[in-house]
C-alpha cells in the first residue's frame, strides 16, 4: 500500500514565479502521499506514547501539519531504488520528530510565537515547558530509532542530531561577529539543516539496500538540497511575509543571526555602513530594521542569494545523473524545482 505505483506528475514550470506554489506541491506531493499519511498516523501515535500529563505538548508539535519535507525525501529516495515499506516510515517518523524537536528548541531561542500558523510551544506553554518537551522528543526518536534489528540506524540519526546540535551551538557563537559568520556560514547550515536533509536520503537509500555510489550520491543531494533550502529560509526571514510563512519572520535579526543576505550586504557596505550595521545587529530594536533593510536594498543581496540558491540546486540535479531512472528520481528532480520556484516567488514579491 505504501509504494509509490503512479508517475511522478512534473509541475512543468522550471521555477516560474507564476505558478501557485500550493498546487505545485500538491502535484509534487502526490505519488507519495499514501507514505506521507502513513507517516502522519505514526505521529499521532507517537503522540500517544508519551506520559498523560505530556500527551497535549506533544500533539500541539506532532500534529502541526506542514510540508514533512524530510520525509517526502525518505519516500522519494526509496523509491529511487523499489516499493516502500514500514521501515521506511518508521526511519520518516523518526527524523521528523528529530526535525520538531529542533524547532521547539529555535522557537524558544528565538522567541518565536507563531510556528505553521499556530502557536508555538513556547507561546503557549513558556520556555521551561517547550525546552523539556523538545529533550522528550530527541528521546522518543531515538527511543525509536533503537528499534531497528541493526544499530546504523540508531547510530546514524544520534550522529545527525548531534551535528545538527552543534550547528547551532556554532550559531549561536558566531552571533554578531560577522567576519566569522561570513567564514562558517555555509558551514554551519550544512550542519544546522542539511545534516537532516542528508540523513533523510541515507537512511532510504540504506533500508532499500542501495549500492555504496548510489547512497553517497543522493547524501550528496540531501546536503546541497539542504543547504539551499536554509539560505532560502534566511531570505524570507527577511523579505518574505508572515502571512505566507506561516510562522514569526525577523527572529534572525532580533537575535543576532547573521543570514547570508546580512553577510552580503556587510561584505559590499563601506566603513561607515558596516560600523552601522555591526552596531544595529548587536544593539538590535526594531526601529533599526528599515536602516538595515535599505543596505538589504542598496547592495540588492536577494539576487545574488538567489543566484546561490541556483548554484546549489544545480549540484543537487547533477548529483542524480547515474542513479536509475524511476518515480523517485523523478521527485528528486522536482523537488529541486519547487525550492526554484519558490525562490522565484519571493523574488518577485520582494
Amino acid at each position: 500500500m505504501l509504494a509509490a505505483e503512479s508517475k511522478v506528475v512534473a509541475p512543468g514550470t522550471n521555477g516560474a514565479p507564476g505558478t501557485d506554489p500550493a498546487q505545485f506541491w500538491k502535484l509534487l506531493a502526490n505519488p507519495v502521499e499514501p507514505f506521507l499519511h502513513a507517516v502522519t498516523e505514526q505521529l499521532i501515535r507517537q503522540a500517544q506514547d508519551f506520559d498523560p500529563e505530556i500527551v497535549p505538548y506533544a500533539q500541539h508539535a506532532l500534529n502541526g501539519g506542514g510540508k514533512h519535507l524530510r520525509p517526502t525525501l525518505v519516500a522519494m529516495a526509496a523509491s529511487c531504488f523499489g516499493p516502500l515499506t514500514e521501515a521506511h516510515v518508521k526511519s520518516a517518523v523518526i527524523i521528523e520528530m528529530v526535525h520538531l524537536a529542533t524547532l521547539v528548541h529555535d522557537d524558544v531561542m528565538d522567541e518565536a510565537r507563531i510556528r505553521r500558523g499556530t502557536p508555538t510551544i513556547a507561546a503557549k506553554w513558556g520556555n521551561e515547558i517547550a525546552v523539556l518537551f523538545g529533550d522528550c522528543l530527541f528521546a522518543q526518536a531515538l527511543k525509536l530509532a533503537s528499534s531497528y534489528p541493526t544499530p546504523e540506524v540508531c547510530r546514524a540519526v544520534a550522529l545527525a542530531t548531534n551535528t545538527v546540535c552543534s550547528g547551532e551551538i556554532l550559531q549561536t557563537q558566531q552571533r554578531g561577529h560577522f567576519e566569522a559568520a561570513r567564514r562558517d556560514y555555509f558551514r554551519v547550515i550544512d550542519m544546522k539543516t542539511g545534516e537532516l536533509f542528508t540523513l533523510s536520503c541515507d537512511l532510504a537509500a540504506f533500508l532499500s539496500g542501495a549500492s555504496a555510489d548510489h547512497r553517497a550520491a543522493l547524501r550528496t543531494y540531501g546536503s546541497v538540497v539542504g543547504t539551499a533550502y536554509q539560505v532560502y529560509d534566511d531570505c524570507v526571514d527577511l523579505f518574505g511575509s508572515e502571512s505566507g510563512a506561516g510562522k514569526s519572520l525577523g527572529t534572525d535579526l532580533a537575535k543576532g543571526k547573521l543570514t547570508w543576505p546580512l553577510l552580503l550586504a556587510w561584505e559590499r557596505a563601506n566603513a561607515k555602513e558596516r560600523a552601522s550595521l555591526e552596531h544595529s545587529i548587536k544593539n538590535w530594536q526594531p526601529e533599526y530594521f528599515p536602516t538595515v533593510n535599505a543596505l538589504l536594498v542598496k547592495y540588492e543581496t536577494l539576487s545574488p542569494s538567489v543566484e546561490i540558491i541556483s548554484q546549489y540546486l544545480d549540484k543537487a540535479r547533477q548529483t542524480l545523473r547515474d542513479l536509475p531512472a524511476s518515480s523517485g528520481k523523478e521527485g528528486l528532480l522536482n523537488l529541486t524545482d519547487f525550492l526554484s520556484q519558490q525562490t522565484g516567488v519571493l523574488a518577485v514579491s520582494s
